[in-house]
This record gives C-alpha cells, structure tokens and sequence, in this order.
C-alpha cells in the first residue's frame, strides 16, 4: 500500500509538507503543491480517512436512518439532506429501518460502532426505548425527523394536525358528512398527529365521529388497499375519504379501482403528501403538500449547529405545509 512517505519521496519534498498539500493546514509554494498532487496521481496515494478521524475525532459523516426508501416523500427529503450534507463537506450513510424497532436499533448500533459524526433518524413506534435510547446513552447528536417523538432531541417535522383537519374542512365546506380516513402505522408521531387533525376537522364541522369511518392502512399500498374496501363496505360508507400519507394513496386509488368507485363522481379523495406526478392523474389529486426539501434542509442545518454547538437546548422546529388544491375533491 503507497503511504505518506512515498508519496514525499516521489516529490522530493517532507512527509510534513505532503501532510499540510492534503489537509490544507499551511500554505505551501504553487510549485511544491503541483508536485504532491502529481506523486498522489502517479502513486494511487489514497489517504486513511479512518486514521485521520482518530486524531480528529470526527469522521465528516452523518448516518440517516429511515424507512420506506422507496416511498417517493422520503426520496425527496433524503435528497435534499445528501445535497445539504455535501455542501457542508459531509458523507451521507444511509440505512433503511422499516419501521422495525429492532432493525432500527440494529442500524443505529451499526452507524454509532462505524463513529458518525451524527445521526438523523425517522423514528418507528418503538424507537423511544430501543434507538432513542441508545443514542442517547452513547451522546451521539441526534436529529429527528418528519416524526417528533421526544422534545428530548433536535427534530424537525410539520404541522400535521392542522394540515390534516384542513383537509376535512375542505371536504366538509362542500357538503360532505360522512368522511372516512385511512390513517397510517400505529404508533407514528405522525399517525397520532394527523388521527386527532382528522378527529379536530370533525368537530370543527360539527360532524359526530364514527369508529366504522376511520380504518388502519399501516403506512403502506397493500394494507391500505384492503382497507379502503372496509369503508367502502360499510353499513353507512363515506361519500369522502382522506388519506393519511402517499404510500398509502396509491393503495387507495387501486382499491376505489378494483371496486368501480370512481373519483370524485362517486367519492371525493383527498390525501396527505404531495407527488411530482399527482397532478398527471385522472382526476389530478387535492393533497397538502409537505415542504420535504426544506425538511431535509433543516434536519442537516440543525445538525451542523449540533455539532458545533453541542451545547445547546434541543430545538423542535415545525413547518407548514401546502394545501394543493386540484380536481379530487370534485369541487370547484
């Protein structure tokens, strides 16, 4: 394997000048840089990036553990966390949870032993007493993401609540009264939010709720397909239905299709999370929109200020969504 001192002795130069060429830390004469860098080239020099982060302490790399990679959201906010990153001199390490609390662990273990800088993490149902835990016992700075599940960490989400009672109002102000809603995954942050926005927009309306009008889709196409065939199924079935996040969406229409309901002759629909394609459909889809590249963009900015300020409170920050109103809802 080519070392330092190869590389300082194919240039003619110290292994302390080779040293201050790689890290930038004294200037050195245009002509004495060129050459390092030619007897790098030439020699296939590739500098131990883990040796020089034990005398760092600091690797420049952030784990990111989520779930649902393929889920067209978390593509978008995962994006724009690796831009950020990249821009801060950071390397992205991704692991996928699959809302498994004992997977998430596994992967949060894994980034702590590979000594990340820092980890941002979209926590599942049991994250509280398994990561959570873990990276609060080993003081790796932590941010959360899209699911604000302790105030004890740095974490950045929406206002799902409001987001999803607004669209309840929307249904409900066009004459609606039977409004069913798909929820997502027990035990999510974001499941319980976006369950007491749907029951708040219920009130707000002055509409009762009905246990038959809400069924679990479990955050994912397939359950929620099923799902959408109990409300259709039900003794009094909704002439509107919200549903509580994309993955689940695309379940839903599939469903509505197979049993011939059409949108929104026969049922207004409207959902939580935005696609880039949603307004190619027929009808184009009224949703709230997440803001998911200022998501990804905030979780990297929190944690940048984390690790150079580990002293300071942990912040939650909440942004709002966008109410994107298309043909769905079969209103004007």
């Amino acid at each position: 394997m080519v070392t330092m001192a190869d590389v300082a002795r194919l240039s003619g130069v110290s292994v302390a000048t080779v040293s201050h060429v790689i890290n930038d830390t004294r200037p050195v004469s245009v002509r004495t840089r060129a050459a390092v860098l030619e007897a790098i080239r030439s020699s296939g020099y590739v500098q131990n990036t883990i040796a020089r982060s034990l005398k760092t302490a600091r690797t420049n790399s952030i784990g990111l553990a989520t779930s649902a990679i393929s889920n067209p959201y978390f593509a978008d906010v995962m994006g724009a966390i690796e831009t950020e990153a990249g821009r801060r001199g950071f390397t992205l390490l991704l692991s996928d949870t699959h809302d498994d609390p004992d997977q998430e662990l596994r992967v949060v273990r894994a980034l702590v032993e590979r000594r990340v800088d820092g980890v941002i993490l979209a926590p599942s149902p049991g994250a509280r007493d398994g990561a959570l835990a873990h990276l609060a016992a080993q003081r790796t700075p932590t941010v959360l993401i899209d699911r604000l599940a302790s105030a004890a960490f740095d974490q950045v989400g929406v206002t799902n609540a409001e987001a999803l009672a607004e669209l309840v109002g929307h249904l409900a102000d066009n004459g609606h009264r039977r409004i069913g809603y798909v929820a997502g995954l027990e035990g999510l942050t974001t499941s319980i939010e976006r369950l007491d926005g749907y029951r708040r927009g219920l009130s707000a309306a002055g509409l009762p709720e009905d246990p038959e009008l809400v069924v679990n889709g479990g955050s994912e196409a397939i359950r929620a397909q099923a799902a959408v065939r109990e409300l259709l199924h039900a003794h009094d079935p909704p002439t509107g239905i919200v549903v509580g996040n994309n993955h689940m969406t695309i379940g839903v229409l599939r469903g509505l299709a197979e049993e011939g309901i059409r949108v929104p002759a026969d049922v207004a629909f409207v959902a939580f999370d935005d696609f880039e394609w949603a307004d190619l459909f027929h009808p184009r889809l009224t949703v709230v929109a997440q803001p998911s590249v200022e998501l990804g963009r905030r979780a990297m900015e929190l944690m940048a200020t984390r690790l150079a300020q580990p002293e300071l409170p942990p912040r939650t920050v909440r942004l709002e969504p966008t109410f994107v109103h298309r043909d769905s809802c079969g209103c004007r």
